[in-house]
């Protein structure tokens, strides 16, 4: 039989984007309900690399502190071109003129472990895929597989890149690169022994990093751009292991260790999409008391690592101006209609602060993915000779931002 509930605020997605925004409106004093269709928390990635931007999002949201206990500070850069067997450029994380940069590289399982134990019991409601969006007057009406209706002033989309929200408000899908990506953790018994620092490796048409998240756990991830014969290795992953391991005979050995260390089941790959930029440019991120945030709104490639940052900070903004449209004199009554308008104001208000950003943001990924994974050689050697610094410094560049604190005063 179906059953209709009724919420304040809906968000479709217990990600990292969709826990920021529930814990934002939490802690200023808003109730909302988080839907996510599997059966607990998901922690496909394994870790992402969290950069200043990043870190001041945990801070506005209260869990920053908690997360550095668990994860060391990375110190730096290492890029190498596989090509050439050189150092293409070395970048110093601990201060760069004015800026002093901290980057660690967190579990995806941590992260979203202490942003679900910030909200009340009940906030997160698992086995809740949404299948259907429908209008009801001032409100809009989330279907959910299980025959539950959620009738609610305001929906937002944080289900990731095949969104059923963004796909409402008139995105098409992402588009495809053309690119995989594997990724995959070494967990070891003792002490890895490697230095706190992001190692990098370019070779022709792939890339490969690799990053301690602490003392005992190595995080690594392999992009490549496939040509026909590949095709068959997304089916074989005992294949694919082998594929990726002959690729990186030139990296050190005790790099490529914990590459060869992970079990083959684990070598999933999968697509790397994005959304165009005129798309971002023209799109509906906001419409009446809908919007989309995280990677529903802006997937991207993981090659300057603010994907996850960027959802944070969406989270942040999200909250803080979602929280205008609920913000009200004690023991007043406020009309169905002008809360509508309210909410829909404060949400055009979060797409214009981050329309930019996103575009910015994703497009300055996909360029620096098409360079470091370049096969023709005239780029692969203005990559190694000519460009290396300038990318390792589009890292800075893109991490100096600070989303604000969740209070807009």
């Amino acid at each position: 039989m179906e059953t209709e509930v009724v919420e304040d605020i809906v968000i479709v997605g217990a990600g990292i984007a969709g826990l920021t925004t529930s814990v934002g409106l939490h802690r200023l004093g808003i109730r909302s309900l988080v839907l996510e269709s599997s059966d607990n928390l998901r922690v496909t990635g394994f870790a992402m690399n969290t950069w200043e931007n990043g870190w001041k999002a945990l801070d506005a949201v209260g869990v920053g502190d908690l997360l550095r206990q668990q994860h060391i500070q990375v110190n730096g850069n290492v890029t190498t071109s596989l090509v050439t067997g050189d150092q293409t450029s070395v970048t110093s994380f601990n201060a760069t003129g004015k800026q002093h940069i901290e980057v660690r590289c967190v579990k995806r399982k941590l992260m979203l472990e202490a942003l679900a134990n910030e909200l009340p019991s009940g906030t997160i409601r698992y086995k809740s895929k949404v299948v259907a969006i429908q209008e009801s007057g001032f409100y809009k009406i989330a279907h959910l597989a299980d025959g539950t209706t959620i009738k609610t002033k305001v929906l937002i989309g944080c289900d990731g890149v095949n969104s059923v929200v963004a796909k409402w408000l008139g995105f098409k899908k992402a588009s495809f690169t053309g690119r995989y990506e594997i990724r995959g953790c070494a967990e070891f018994k003792t002490n890895h022994g490697f230095e706190p620092r992001f190692m990098q490796f370019l070779g022709k048409g792939f890339r490969v990093g690799a990053v301690p998240c602490d003392e005992r756990a190595i995080y690594w991830f392999f992009t490549w751009t496939p040509i026909s014969q590949d095709k068959e290795l997304e089916e074989n992953p005992a294949k694919l292991k082998q594929y990726v391991v002959k690729k990186l005979e030139k990296m050190p050995s005790d790099v490529k260790y914990f590459i060869e260390k992970t079990e083959a089941d684990d070598f999933l790959p999968a697509p790397l999409r994005y959304r165009h930029p005129w798309e971002l440019m023209l799109g509906n991120i906001s419409k009446g008391n809908v919007c989309v945030a995280g990677d529903a709104l802006h997937p991207m490639t993981p090659d300057i690592g603010q994907s996850g940052c960027c959802a944070l900070e969406d989270g942040v903004v999200l909250a803080r101006c979602l929280s205008e449209g609920f913000s009200k004199e004690p023991g007043t009554h406020i009309k169905e209609k002008d809360q509508y308008i309210r909410i829909e104001e404060s949400l055009k208000k979060y797409a214009r602060e981050r329309r930019w950003r996103s575009i910015d943001v994703s497009f300055t990924s996909y360029m620096v993915g098409s360079i470091q994974q370049a096969e023709s050689q005239l780029i692969s050697f203005l990559r190694d000779k000519v460009l290396a610094t300038f990318l390792a410094n589009l890292y800075f560049k893109k991490s100096a931002y600070d989303c604000g604190t969740l209070n807009s005063s």
